[in-house]
C-alpha cells in the first residue's frame, strides 16, 4: 500500500483548511472536490481497465504459461512493488508528468503479474468475483466519501494488520496450510474493505490542503493508486472464496 501522510492526523495555523481555499465561495469548493475526486477515481479506474486487458492479453497469448515456469516470473511478480516504492518515496521530488507514467507503467506490470490468475481460475469465476469485488468497493468507498465519522483513528490499526498479514502469507508459503490460507484470506478482505473506506475519506481530505497547489496532480494519481491497490488487493482475497480452480 503507498504510504502518505493522512491530513487528518495533523493541524496546521488555518484549522486545517489551504489558505487557497479561504474566502472561496462552498459552492466552487465543493465543485472542485467533485472534480479532483472524479480525476482519483478517473485514473483509478483506467488503470484497473488497462491491468485487466494487459492480464488477458498476456495469458490468451500463451506467454504466461511459458513464463511463469521460469525464475522470470519473481521479476514479473515483484516489479509492481518496485513502482509502488518508487511513487511513494519519490513523491516531493518527481514531477506530475513522471509520476503520471510511473502510474501507466505500474498498472501494466500488474497486468503481467495478475495474469497467471487466468491459468488457475475459470474466466466465468474471475468475472464474477471481479464485479463482486467491484460493486463492494463502490459501496465502501461511497461510505468513505459520505459519513461525518472520523475514520483516521482506524488508519493505523489497518496499515499494521497489512503489514501482519503479507507476513503470515510469507509464513503460509512454506507451511501450505489450506485452513491458514482461508484465514488470511478471509482477514484479507475485511483489511482491505476497511481501507477502501479509509483511504476515500484521506484522499478528500487531502483536497483542502492541495487545492489550487502544484500537489494536487499529484495527490489525483498517488490517491488512485491507494484506491487501486485497496481494490485489486479485496478482489485477490476475494478470488480464493470464489474463484473456480481449473
Amino acid at each position: 500500500m503507498a504510504n502518505w501522510q493522512d491530513p487528518r492526523s495533523t493541524a496546521d495555523r488555518t484549522g486545517g483548511v489551504n489558505a487557497a481555499t479561504v474566502g472561496v465561495p462552498r459552492a466552487a469548493r465543493d465543485a472542485g472536490l467533485r472534480s479532483y475526486m472524479l480525476s482519483v477515481y478517473n485514473y483509478m479506474a483506467s488503470g484497473v481497465l488497462l491491468t485487466g486487458i494487459v492480464a488477458l492479453l498476456f495469458a490468451t497469448s500463451g506467454l504466461a504459461a511459458q513464463v511463469f515456469v521460469t525464475p522470470l516470473r519473481w521479476l514479473i511478480v515483484l516489479a509492481p512493488l518496485g513502482f509502488v516504492m518508487a511513487m511513494s518515496f519519490g513523491l516531493s521530488r518527481m514531477k506530475t508528468g513522471t509520476l503520471q507514467m510511473l502510474f501507466w507503467a505500474f498498472a501494466v506490470a500488474m497486468g503481467l503479474s495478475m495474469s497467471s490468475i487466468f491459468l488457475v481460475y475459470t474466466g466465468p469465476s474471475i468475472a464474477t468475483t471481479f464485479f463482486g469485488a467491484a460493486a463492494g468497493f463502490l459501496g465502501l468507498s461511497l461510505y468513505g466519501y459520505t459519513t461525518k465519522r472520523d475514520l483516521s483513528g482506524f488508519g493505523t490499526f489497518l496499515i499494521m494488520g497489512v503489514v501482519g498479514l503479507f507476513v503470515a502469507l510469507l509464513i503460509n508459503m512454506f507451511l501450505h496450510s489450506a485452513a491458514m490460507g482461508m484465514a488470511i484470506s478471509a482477514i484479507g478482505v475485511l483489511l482491505f474493505a476497511g481501507l477502501t473506506a479509509y483511504d476515500t475519506q484521506k484522499i478528500k481530505s487531502m483536497y483542502a490542503y492541495v487545492a489550487g497547489s502544484e500537489m494536487m496532480g499529484k495527490t489525483v494519481i498517488m490517491g488512485a493508486l491507494n484506491l487501486y491497490l485497496d481494490f485489486v488487493n479485496m478482489f485477490m482475497f476475494l478470488l480464493s472464496f470464489m474463484g473456480n480452480r481449473r
